[in-house]
């Protein structure tokens, strides 16, 4: 079994910057990918970005040059670092995990851009 516990998010000025950290625990193999997705009201969860064990990352085309993602493979966490929010990346970010293809997620995070 795999445990996933989200940290970070909250509420921020549009153009403000969050950070949110995401540990795994549990039975973890060295061959995975973790990521961020995100759902907001009346829209479907989607996929934010991703990184491997390899280290080889996707963006989601609306969030490229803003957010970056980065893991710590030994401590099994994986980081977003969000800049310049706007209003329109308000949702609930779900922090996952892909292995053996099965995937994991974590209990959600909310994070709100408003003035």
């Amino acid at each position: 079994q795999v445990q996933l516990v989200e940290y970070g998010g909250g509420l921020v000025h549009p153009g403000g910057s969050l950070r949110l950290s995401c540990a795994a625990s549990g039975n973890i193999v060295s061959f995975n990918t973790m990521g961020w997705y995100r759902q907001a009201p009346g829209k479907q969860r989607e996929l934010v970005a991703s990184i491997t064990s390899g280290a080889i990352v996707t963006y989601e085309d609306s969030v490229k040059g803003r957010f970056t993602i980065s893991r710590d493979t030994p401590k099994n966490t994986v980081y977003l670092q969000m800049n310049s929010l706007k209003p329109e990346d308000t949702a609930v970010y779900y922090c996952n995990l892909l292995q053996w293809s099965v995937n994991y997620w974590g209990q959600g995070t909310q994070v709100t851009v408003s003035s």
